[in-house]
């Protein structure tokens, strides 16, 4: 009885003493408490690609995808570009060279994945133009915002009854079309849409500021004229009136000065 127990306690020990690897293998552990590090054996493994081998020399416990960064280096071609075909079968990157049975001298074929290349070309190219986009959207920005401050104020100034310079209202103008169609040649997708939307939305609100400005100002000079010419009127008509008036008093002394000759003058008569 005591010899089944000794030998019960000793195979646990035994598997205590090793672990579950990924793929289902089973390895010892690693002494924790030992000073000296395991040795992980180095292996030479061949790749095809073309009509090329490259020998490489790993770890036997790495992972595919660590055999892919290495191969990049040797043959130019991108990690996630790469298809590693191993006993005619795919490898994924998790997996392990151990736990796939690979050994020293064991051959693996490179293949370019094509299509990923494409595609991944294709996220590069969308990536820059975004970055190129936003980095756009956000230099209008700036800019429109120093023009937005001078339009505020412009009318702050009209409305404290200050004048305004109809130039600078056009030439506030000018510069915020100019800005709007420099903005409709910024292509966005995604959010970037939304921030161009609303930075063509501020645009046009100043704009419409700008123009109200201009009408105001055309109202007042319209006005100032208006009553310039009223005035004038005024006077040219108290002009005519004082000379109407000189006239009939000189007419009213003309004729009473014709009554005092026809009283005073004696008529001959004839027989």
């Amino acid at each position: 009885m005591e010899a089944m127990k000794n030998s019960s306690v000793k195979e646990e020990i035994r598997m205590e003493e090793w672990e579950m690897r990924p793929g289902g293998m089973l390895v010892q552990k690693s002494n924790n408490n030992s000073h000296t590090l395991p040795i992980v054996p180095m292996i030479t493994v061949i790749v095809k690609f073309g009509s090329s081998y490259h020998n490489v020399s790993i770890s036997s416990q790495a992972s595919f995808g660590e055999l892919k960064k290495m191969l990049a280096g040797e043959t130019g071609v991108h990690p996630e570009d790469q298809k590693l075909m191993y006993k005619k079968k795919e490898m994924d990157s998790k997996a392990y060279l151990d736990v796939a049975k690979v050994k020293n001298g064991s051959k693996i074929v490179l293949i370019e994945d094509i299509i990923s290349r494409e595609r991944r070309s294709l996220e590069m190219l969308k990536s820059s133009r975004l970055r190129k986009a936003s980095k756009s959207i956000d230099h209008f920005t700036t800019e429109v915002n120093s023009i937005a401050h001078k339009v505020t104020s412009l009318e702050a100034t009209s409305s404290k009854g200050g004048i305004v310079s109809e130039k600078d209202i056009d030439d506030l103008t000018e510069a915020l079309m100019a800005k709007l169609v420099e903005l409709d040649g910024v292509s966005v997708d995604g959010s970037l849409k939304l921030q161009k939307t609303t930075q063509e939305r501020r645009v046009q609100k100043n704009i419409e500021i700008l123009d109200m400005l201009k009408l105001e100002i055309g109202s007042s000079s319209n006005g100032s004229k208006l009553v310039a010419q009223t005035t004038k009127m005024q006077q040219q008509q108290q002009k005519v009136e004082a000379k109407a008036k000189d006239v009939t008093v000189d007419q009213l002394q003309v004729v009473k000065q014709c009554e005092a000759v026809m009283v005073t003058t004696k008529w001959e008569t004839f027989d």
